[in-house]
């Protein structure tokens, strides 16, 4: 078989797009939502590493909205504690992780996937993380390392880009194909490394190939040197509701070796997370 009928095969493992939704299932009508809340939030967000200080104006550009307003609500974190002003410059303060600690303390998912993941590291002696899909991002909801350090550490918490990462390539695969389209075409595919797929027809079969297979393999695409694989964690109604993985060192493990040796011990943890979630 040739490699173009290969590819090809694949991408017909998409799954058809469902119907429509109806207008009672596409979201909350409009006077039920609160401006002012999505705004503040939105102005919190402004703030990241890149720009972790920002004046009105440029809060005001980065949220959308007129001058006047992002100052209004820059003053108001700032007399609610969550922004500190020097001058023209505003920046977050450490009260903003009061937001993420809520959800680490209140939410089921993090305190039932967190022990397995203590299992694995320490059964396997690699690094082992969940994540959740978040726009463009997987977002880390619980992590551990024993033995041996692949990466620096990314905590809970942390953002990486879901189309060269293992945990993002199972999230994406569990969404209809349509949606996976669509995904696709509002990113900029960016390369973190030279293996980085970054043409959107072959993200799309590996997307494709994920979903055949039930896992994702991620070979030094996110960061020189890791190598990846995950699986999607799904709840008793078979609803996918994170991911997980165990990370490698290059160096230390092929591919193969990878999947022969990390895969079945990760498809016990997501079988005994399945009766718990």
């Amino acid at each position: 078989m040739s490699a173009a009928r290969a590819l090809d095969d694949l991408a017909a493992l998409a799954v058809p797009a469902p119907a429509p939704a109806s207008p009672a299932e596409s979201g909350p009508l409009k006077r039920d939502l609160v401006a002012g809340l999505e705004k503040g939030l939105a102005v919190i967000e402004a703030f990241d590493q890149e720009r972790p200080r920002l004046t009105i104006s440029e809060v005001a550009a980065r949220t959308g909205l007129t001058r006047a307003a992002a100052r209004r609500y820059l003053l108001t974190l700032t007399h609610l504690g969550f922004v500190s002003q020097d001058r023209k410059m505003f920046a977050l303060t450490p009260k903003v992780l009061r937001l993420g600690q809520s959800y680490m303390h209140s939410a089921r998912l993090p305190r039932i996937v967190e022990p397995e993941l203590h299992k694995l590291a320490y059964a396997l002696k690699e690094a082992s993380s969940a994540g959740v899909l978040d726009g463009n991002d997987v977002i880390c909801i619980a992590a551990t390392s024993a033995g041996r350090v692949v990466s620096p550490t990314r905590p809970p918490g942390t953002r990486v880009p879901a189309h060269c990462s293992g945990n993002g390539r199972v999230l994406l695969s569990a969404m209809p194909q349509a949606e996976v389209d669509a995904w696709i075409a509002r990113q900029e595919l960016a390369a973190l490394t030279p293996h980085t797929i970054v043409h959107p027809e072959r993200l799309r079969i590996e997307i494709a190939r994920a979903r055949s297979l039930g896992y994702a393999c991620i070979d030094q695409e996110l960061e020189l040197g890791l190598r990846t694989v995950a699986v999607p964690l799904k709840n008793y109604r078979g609803d996918v509701v994170a991911a997980m993985n165990i990370s490698v060192h290059a160096s230390r493990m092929s591919m193969d070796q990878l999947v022969e040796h990390c895969l079945p011990p990760l498809l016990q943890a997501q079988a005994h997370l399945r009766m718990l979630l």
